[in-house]
C-alpha cells in the first residue's frame, strides 16, 4: 500500500451479548471478529460503522461512543507491509431484527464475554468487545 487506510469496527450489543462475524475475505479470512470495514471517501466514521454493520449482518444500528482507535499492520513472510489499517471502534445498539451473514461475513453469532475464547477471537478484538459490553452496562 502507498499509505494507511481508515476502517471502522462495531461492537454491536443486544441483551448483554456482542455480535461477532466470521470474516469471508482476507485479511484474517475465517476468523471471528467485529463487524467493520473501510471508510469510503466522503463518508463519516459513524456512517461507515452503520453501513458496515448493515452490509455484514443486515441489522440497523444506533452508533454510540467511540471506544478504541488503533492501527494494525500486516506483513508478509519477507517483512513487507501487506496492509496498514487505522481502525476506529464504536459501541452500537441493535434492539430488533435478525442478524444474518451478509456480504463480507460467512456467519454471525451473538456471544457473551465469557464465550469469546470459544470463538478464538484475537486478544485485541476481545479487549474491545469487553470494553464495549462494559460501556453498555454502565
Amino acid at each position: 500500500p502507498a499509505h494507511p487506510v481508515v476502517g471502522v469496527g462495531a461492537v454491536v450489543v443486544r441483551t448483554g451479548r456482542a455480535l461477532l462475524v466470521r470474516r469471508a475475505h482476507e485479511p484474517r479470512k475465517g476468523e471471528w471478529s467485529l463487524p467493520g470495514g473501510l471508510l469510503d471517501l466522503g463518508e463519516s466514521l459513524v456512517d461507515a460503522a452503520r453501513r458496515e454493520v448493515k452490509e455484514e449482518t443486515g441489522l440497523e444500528v444506533e452508533v454510540g461512543p467511540m471506544i478504541e482507535t488503533f492501527d494494525r499492520v500486516h506483513r508478509d513472510g519477507e517483512g513487507r507491509i501487506r496492509y496498514h489499517f487505522v481502525i476506529v471502534d464504536f459501541v452500537c445498539w441493535s434492539n430488533e431484527g435478525e442478524a444474518v451473514a451478509g456480504s463480507d461475513a460467512e456467519a454471525v453469532a451473538w456471544v457473551m464475554a465469557d464465550q469469546l475464547d470459544a470463538y478464538a477471537v484475537n486478544a485485541h478484538a476481545k479487549a474491545v468487545i469487553v470494553k464495549g459490553l462494559e460501556v453498555v452496562r454502565s
